[in-house]
C-alpha cells in the first residue's frame, strides 16, 4: 500500500507521521510491532511515541499477561483525528446544513451527486483503459492520494471479489452530519467499477474503517 505521508500536517517529522500512521490503520499496537513494522529500533519507536504522547495524540494502556512485567499497547487518541487529512470540514458542513434548511434533503442530496459526476469524470480518466482489477487497484490509489489511506485486497478464493479498505475519512465531519455522502459515494464506486458493493463498515457510524466488498457484475451471472 503506497501511503503519501505528505499528507499529515508538515509539523511532524516523517517518523512521527508514520507513528501515527501505523497506529491508524493498526488501530493499537506494541513497540516491538511498530518498531518491525516501521524497521527501525524499539528505542527510536518509543522516543517517537514519548513526543507524540505529550501533544496529547497516542495513548498507551498496560496490558499484564500472565507474570512479568506489563506490556504496553499503543494507540491513537481522539485528538489525533484533527492531524489527518480532511476535504471539507465545519464549513461545508454549514453549507451543506444551510441547504438543508432551505431546501430540504433533496437539495442535498442535489449538490452531492453533482459532486459526485465531477469525481466520476475525475476518476474515469484514470480507470476507464484498465481490466476490472486494475480499476480496483487503481482506485484505490486514488483515494490514498486523497487522503483516504485506502488499498485494495483481491479474494483469491472468489474470482471479481475485492475489499477497499479506507483508514481515513477526510468528510468524516459532512458524513456524520449528512449520510448522503455515504450513500452517493457508494454509488459513485459502483459506477465507476460497474460493481455491486457493499459497504460493511463506516467511519461515520463509529467503526475504524470505512470498508467496501466489491463483487464485479458479470461474475454473478457465469
Amino acid at each position: 500500500m503506497a501511503i503519501e505521508f505528505e499528507n499529515v500536517v508538515s509539523d511532524y517529522s516523517d517518523p512521527k507521521k508514520k507513528v501515527l500512521y501505523y497506529l491508524k490503520v493498526m488501530q493499537k499496537a506494541r513497540l516491538q510491532e511498530l518498531a518491525k513494522a516501521m524497521k527501525i529500533s524499539k528505542m527510536a519507536v518509543h522516543k517517537h511515541l514519548t513526543r507524540l504522547q505529550k501533544r496529547g495524540l497516542v495513548e498507551s494502556v498496560e496490558i499484564r499477561e500472565g507474570v512479568g512485567r506489563p506490556k504496553m499497547e499503543y494507540r491513537l487518541t481522539s485528538k489525533s483525528k484533527t492531524i489527518f487529512p480532511r476535504s471539507y470540514g465545519a464549513l461545508a458542513v454549514c453549507a451543506l446544513d444551510f441547504i438543508e434548511k432551505n431546501m430540504g434533503k433533496a437539495g442535498v442530496e442535489k449538490v452531492l451527486r453533482e459532486r459526485q459526476v465531477e469525481l466520476f469524470n475525475k476518476y474515469n480518466q484514470r480507470l476507464k483503459t484498465l481490466n476490472f482489477d486494475e480499476k480496483v487497484k487503481e482506485l484505490a490509489k486514488i483515494r490514498d492520494e486523497e487522503g483516504y489511506i485506502a488499498e485494495s485486497k483481491k479474494n483469491r478464493r472468489q474470482k471479481g471479489h475485492h475489499i477497499l479498505l479506507e483508514y481515513n475519512c477526510p468528510i468524516l465531519e459532512i458524513a456524520e452530519n449528512h449520510w448522503e455522502a455515504c450513500t452517493t459515494e457508494t454509488e459513485l464506486f459502483e459506477k465507476l467499477l460497474d460493481a455491486k458493493i457493499e459497504t460493511t463498515h463506516r467511519a461515520a457510524k463509529g467503526d475504524m474503517v470505512c470498508k467496501f466488498v466489491i463483487k464485479e457484475k458479470k461474475e454473478e451471472y457465469l
